[in-house]
């Protein structure tokens, strides 16, 4: 009989009906939670500019990607029910600050290239701590993984070519477009959680096969990634420290960077940043506005629900 463990050791997928540790389905019920309501807050700071677009041509383009933002929170809310979790419960713990969303959308997006930089920096940096996830011990978060990191890769480009726009427009649009990554900069790097040190899940999500990397090899991952992106973008990150350092990663190479504000991590996480209670009531509201769309929905799958077939003795 394949236990739990022979299957970690394969290398091969959980899968719903396979026998778990109690820990290990909590461990991913709250990590696929946190990542479905950070899908769904985090369609806000950007659903705001949608009525705001400059052409038609940038609102369609916004709208399509905050469209896939909702379709990512619906493959993960499912992904997270297939371990006994309902849709309902998870809304609840969302609604009433019991689970989580990612940190970076309780900062407000100010101007229209805020937009560009949450598509660069944000969905960039989404993207490196997701792809690793595609191969994640349970099968079907890794196989939702797998589109949702397709389609965050269209997002990256979609900020990366407006900032590009913006940085070689006007001085009025390079100076928007820089103060936009300022201000997005210190935050992405916060979406990677705490120092490996003080990450309390790390080692034991590691060792289920759930994550692949620390926090800290993630987050220098993505630094080394964007300094050459920011240079074809004419802009300046904001970071004194940040420098080539040939010696580093067993002499790979990497940039140093500054200290990070962690305290300003865990305030926001706290509850303590500059839209929490906003983005919070928006979802609230909008969950209780559409209440009348549930239950129609459900009064027409009752009515319309095709009778069981009959037994066959």
């Amino acid at each position: 009989m394949t236990t739990f463990e022979d299957v970690l050791a394969a290398q091969d997928r959980v899968e719903p009906r396979d026998a778990m540790p109690d820990g290990y389905r909590a461990t991913l019920v709250r990590q696929i939670a946190q990542h479905a309501h950070s899908e769904i807050i985090g369609m806000q700071p950007e659903g705001a500019w949608l009525t705001r677009a400059p052409s038609l041509r940038r609102q369609a383009v916004l709208l399509a990607k905050v469209q896939d933002e909702a379709g990512h929170g619906l493959y993960l809310y499912a992904a997270a029910e297939t371990l006994g979790a309902s849709r309902e419960e998870l809304l609840d713990a969302l609604h009433t600050g019991r689970q989580r969303y990612s940190s970076i959308f309780n900062y407000p997006s100010l101007t229209w290239a805020d937009v560009g930089a949450i598509g660069w920096l944000v969905d960039g940096a989404a993207i490196v701590n997701q792809v690793p996830l595609c191969r994640c011990s349970y099968g079907p978060y890794a196989r939702a993984m797998v589109r949702v990191c397709k389609e965050e890769s269209f997002h990256q480009r979609q900020g990366f070519e407006l900032l590009h726009t913006l940085s070689h427009g006007t001085p009025a649009q390079h100076a928007m477009a820089q103060e936009a990554v300022d201000r997005w900069w210190w935050p992405s790097l916060m979406m990677f959680g705490p120092p490996d040190a003080d990450s309390p899940h790390s080692a034991q999500s590691t060792a289920w096969g759930i994550k692949r990397f620390s926090n800290d090899t993630l987050r220098q991952r993505f630094i080394d990634q964007a300094v050459p992106q920011a240079e074809a973008l004419g802009l300046t990150l904001p970071d004194p420290d940040l420098r080539w350092n040939a010696d580093k990663d067993e002499g790979r190479g990497g940039y140093d960077y500054g200290a990070i504000d962690f305290d300003e991590l865990r305030a926001v996480l706290r509850g303590d940043g500059p839209c929490n209670a906003e983005r919070l009531a928006h979802r609230v509201a909008a969950h209780e506005d559409g209440a009348w769309v549930r239950e129609a929905a459900a009064a027409y799958a009752a009515k319309h629900a095709r009778p069981a077939r009959p037994e066959v003795a």
